[in-house]
């Protein structure tokens, strides 16, 4: 039987829709999309074939990580359509100096910055431009251009894709809220960039009436061809744990579709029968964006509301997102997952992204958010000290140099700095130099 997927209603109503067409929310409720794939025709293969066929595709170092599940991805998409710059198949690194300091038993780093672009959302984003690239080369689409709201991390991996496959890009960026290292991202590879005078949540609401408008093809998470390629970090995690998972999953979240996607991976590889559970999920937020937090600890999440927060000023600014798009599915992930939510105030986040890196890593401020998250519950007991706790690192350091080195300075606002390791001056004399040193 010939695999196939496509588009239908999150919430189950009737209908289904090609990969290939621009549409974002179901017609019938205005709800959102989920990709939706033909498991009888997957379960012609055992769990068992998968494993192998998957392994043997790692064992090769085939060029992409995301497209060796391509099967679970995109199955109708050929070969010669895909735009990929080798994403996925990153790092699971033992941290075992930092798990011994904060008290855990089995602490694992998912290293998704190691991407192309520097975090994981090159694995959402070779998905949706691929099958763009394959419906504009079929005919079945016409683009002005591909284009998305991004506090960074997006504009960058959607700009160097559209690049790649040579398809024009529009990124709307809240202004002097991404770090340069993100902003020079899109501009370098020759997107259009727009700066809003407004934040994440303003850029946002106005790229979805453009793409209302049939003006620009939507490349945000409310498109679930992201969460599609998102979702395979879950699948190596399991790969690489030798098709077992942990016992929890920590990610940071800003709109809310990895902490989906990570549902989507798990779900798919125990239906399928390559694992034989899922892991229990944290979604880790920024206190100063934390409306999934508020609703999880007043309850609200019973009723399924996540009400809009104004987000303010935060470290993690990739994550600085007040009405969260993909809440809806975040709250069916967390109630399948028996997931918590926890939150991270700016001196918590600094202070783990110190601990970290003082361990080895060299932690984002949203690997921060994570890692204060995990510390807490494992303080309240929530995460137990045996258990294997797996923190989804979403981007590189090195995009946030002005983060690390204020913090090293003393010079980030409203902050203290117990871990600061501050150049010591002094002039070029071997007798001062040894003197200091002693």
């Amino acid at each position: 039987m010939a695999l196939s997927a496509s588009f239908k209603c999150f919430r189950g109503c009737e209908g289904s829709f090609p990969l290939t067409q621009a549409i974002y929310r179901c017609p019938k409720c205005d709800g959102l999309l989920a990709v939706r794939h033909d498991l009888g025709a997957l379960e012609e293969k055992t769990g068992t074939e998968w494993k192998k066929l998957f392994d043997e595709r790692w064992s090769a170092r085939s060029s992409s990580g995301v497209w060796n599940y391509r099967e679970w991805v995109a199955p109708e998409i050929p070969d010669e359509a895909i735009v990929t710059t080798g994403e996925g198949m990153t790092p699971l690194y033992p941290a075992r100096r930092l798990a011994k300091e904060l008290g855990f038993g089995d602490l694992l780093v998912k290293q998704c910055g190691t991407t192309h672009t520097g975090s994981f959302k090159d694995l959402g984003m070779t998905v949706l431009v691929s099958v763009v690239n394959h419906a504009v080369r079929t005919g079945a689409l016409k683009i002005n251009a591909i284009a998305c709201a991004s506090t960074g991390d997006t504009s960058a991996a959607l700009a160097a894709y559209g690049a790649a496959a040579g398809l024009p890009v529009v990124v709307l960026l809240p202004r002097g809220m991404v770090s340069v290292a993100q902003l020079v991202q899109p501009l370098s590879h020759g997107a259009r960039v727009l700066a809003l005078e407004t934040d994440f949540d303003g850029c946002m609401s106005v790229i979805r009436e453009l793409a209302s408008r049939g003006l620009v093809y939507l490349a945000n998470s409310m498109n679930p061809l992201r969460i599609e390629g998102q979702k395979t970090v879950a699948l190596e995690i399991a790969q690489q744990l030798g098709w077992s998972v942990p016992d929890w999953v920590v990610i940071p979240s800003g709109n809310l579709g990895n902490s989906a996607a990570l549902w989507a991976g798990f779900s798919m590889a125990k239906e399928l029968g390559l694992v034989d559970k899922v892991p229990r999920l944290v979604i880790a937020q920024a206190a100063n964006a934390n409306p999934m937090y508020l609703a999880f600890s007043s309850g609200a999440l019973k009723t399924g509301e996540v009400t809009s927060v104004t987000a303010k000023a935060t470290q993690a600014s990739a994550i600085r997102i007040g009405a969260p798009v993909s809440a809806p599915r975040a709250v069916a992930a967390l109630d399948a997952m028996n997931g918590v939510v926890e939150q991270a105030t700016e001196n918590e986040l600094a202070d783990a992204c110190a601990r970290a890196d003082r361990s080895g890593l060299y932690a984002d401020p949203h690997t921060g958010v994570a890692i204060a998250c995990a510390r807490k519950l494992r303080e309240k007991g929530t995460i137990a000290a045996g258990e294997r706790v797996v923190i989804v690192s979403t981007a590189t350091a090195l995009k946030f140099t002005e983060f690390k080195l204020g913090y090293h300075e003393r010079k980030l606002p409203e902050m203290e700095f117990p871990l600061a390791n501050t150049p010591v001056p002094l002039p070029p004399d071997v007798d001062e130099v040894a003197k200091h040193l002693a």
